[in-house]
């Protein structure tokens, strides 16, 4: 499926040809910008920003400052602060908004913030300094993907917030504004990469990211979530396995929907049995994973049961799958993630698996062991694989 790399490089960034085989990732380069810290969606009853007026105390909207502040100070101040090394972030500029956004929505979103507070859709509200940080949080992404591009390194991570994986190129959805790991596969295209593979393990469906490539064959996106379905006018996707893409792009969009409580046998085996075959039949020049830490065992916004053992196991397979196929190179994007303490242990966790430590982490699991039935989620994860067989042009049998 996937064609040859022309004569001389592989098509992407400084043209260098990729290594083969797996090795250690060594260091991980953080983007941040404190910046992104002023984006504030308000309190009231969970996401809604409600407030019924018999509550004494009102909850801060799940997407929140403090959640990336634990992330960052973990990084900062845990174990794995040795093997990070940390970057400045910036702000997009139009022009890169543009090359996965409408014009239309852009201005749309412009418009909005000149107005003052705006609810978007359901519990997504763009409030003063929203957009700023919308903006550093776009331009940080792109930051990470071009040293990757330049050579710099070989692991970025853009820890950034708001998210974005369900912005779409024309509205917002789910707490997003703007589709952070979309710009940055398309900056790939854009500088000559042929193939991105985008792996998204959050616990919602990536519908704006797989709504912007869904007709392109240069762009593979696969999606592990909670089966959740359509949520209404913003999220009219259902994440279902028949979603494959259309035209060029049929075959392009993997959905894996994984039922409630899936854990990290579940994961690990979707990893290896649809996830990794897949980005191998692909064949990309750069891997990007999207993170989401809602699929963890202790989120309020999802219903999954990972914990930090399964969030190694993911970035490992990522990290191996980087080696083999991109020459090591492999973004990793933040998205959810809303228990203030568990969501940062799960990040510190996936990046030892970046890091190839999983069988000597550098961090005990707070919670440790979560009982997990496998057997209903490797049906699934089976019969996700016959069905892409029979209906996916890729994966049909010869």
């Amino acid at each position: 499926m996937a064609g040859s790399p022309p004569s001389g490089g592989d098509g992407c960034g400084d043209g260098a040809a990729p290594a083969r085989g797996p090795s250690p990732a060594g260091v991980v380069h953080v983007f941040w910008d404190a910046g992104m810290l002023d984006h504030d969606a308000g309190a009231g009853v969970f996401d809604t920003g409600f407030d019924p007026g018999f509550l004494e105390v009102l909850e801060k909207h799940p997407e929140n400052p403090d959640r990336v502040r634990n992330m960052v100070s973990i990084l900062r101040r845990g174990p794995i602060s040795s093997y990070i090394s940390w970057h400045p972030g910036r702000s997009a500029h139009t022009s890169e908004l543009l090359s996965f956004h409408t014009p239309e929505y852009v201005e749309e979103l412009v418009q909005a913030d000149a107005e003052g507070p705006t609810k978007l859709c359901e519990g997504t509200f763009l409030n003063p300094r929203s957009w700023k940080a919308a903006l550093i949080a776009a331009g940080t992404t792109l930051s990470a993907m071009k040293h990757l591009l330049d050579g710099k390194g070989k692991v970025a991570y853009a820890l950034v917030r708001p998210p974005g994986h369900h912005a779409q190129p024309s509205r917002a959805d789910g707490y997003c504004f703007l589709n952070n790991a979309g710009m940055a596969s398309q900056l790939a295209l854009d500088s000559g990469c042929r193939r991105v593979a985008v792996i998204d393990i959050d616990v919602h469906y990536g519908n704006g990211t797989a709504e912007g490539f869904y007709r392109s064959s240069r762009v593979l996106t696969i999606s592990l979530h909670m089966n959740h379905g359509s949520w209404g006018p913003s999220h009219p996707q259902s994440g279902a396995i028949d979603e494959l893409g259309e035209g060029e792009g049929l075959g392009y969009n993997l959905n894996i929907p994984l039922p409630n409580g899936t854990g990290d046998k579940g994961y690990a085996y979707a990893m290896s049995e649809l996830v990794a075959p897949a980005v191998r039949k692909f064949d990309p020049w750069v891997v990007v994973l999207v993170v989401g830490q809602d699929s963890s065992a202790f989120d309020p916004n999802g219903r999954q049961c990972l914990t930090m053992a399964g969030y190694r196991t993911i970035g490992g397979v990522a990290h191996e799958l980087a080696e083999e196929l991109a020459g090591g190179r492999l973004l990793l994007v933040q998205e959810g993630g809303y228990h203030l303490t568990y969501s940062a242990y799960c990040l510190h966790a996936t990046l030892e698996g970046v890091l190839g430590l999983e069988e000597a982490p550098l961090l005990p699991d707070p919670v440790a062991y979560y009982p997990e039935d496998e057997a209903f989620a490797v049906e699934v994860v089976d019969a996700i694989k016959r069905q892409w067989r029979k209906t996916n042009p890729l994966f049909r049998d010869p």
